[in-house]
């Protein structure tokens, strides 16, 4: 396997030691008997054959415990108070609701005040006014002056 000119070397062989395992005492079995014998139940199946066994008593469930009765002026108190609340809130809601209603109509008054003013001191001021004479209306060729009607 190696060469002629490789040295052989000795090998050595390690054995793993052994770990001792702990001395397991099984327990002893006590059989204990039930306080009562069950009841066995036999039920004969559709084929014929016979299954035989103990009889379960099914899980009860513990009793649900009753609710404390709660008074009717309880109720009435704390329904009333839920009254009050929404009716005070509706109320301050809708007093909000008209004085921002009056403001926005106050403005709209404001404004159209300023439009109409404006209007007006328009009217006043401007210069190209006609300062009274004759109205010629071209478009149906009717002059008052001369008395045309075309």
């Amino acid at each position: 396997m190696y060469p002629d000119h490789t040295p052989q070397r000795a090998v050595e062989v390690h054995q793993p030691t052994p770990i001792p395992s702990p001395v397991v005492h099984p327990a002893p079995v006590v059989p204990v008997q039930p306080g009562t014998v069950p009841a066995v139940a036999s039920v004969v199946l559709p084929d014929g054959r016979v299954v035989t066994g103990y009889a379960i008593d099914a899980v009860r469930p513990e009793p649900v415990t009753a609710k404390p009765a709660v008074s009717r002026a309880a109720v009435n108190v704390a329904l009333g108070g839920v009254g009050f609340l929404a009716v005070s809130g509706g109320l301050l809601l809708l007093t909000s609701f008209i004085a921002a209603l009056t403001a926005f109509i106050g403005q709209l008054i404001i404004l159209a005040a300023v439009i109409f003013g404006g209007w007006i001191a328009v009217q006043v001021l401007s210069g190209s006014g006609h300062k009274g004479g004759t109205t010629v209306n071209i478009r149906r060729a009717v002059i008052k002056r001369n008395h045309f009607h075309g």
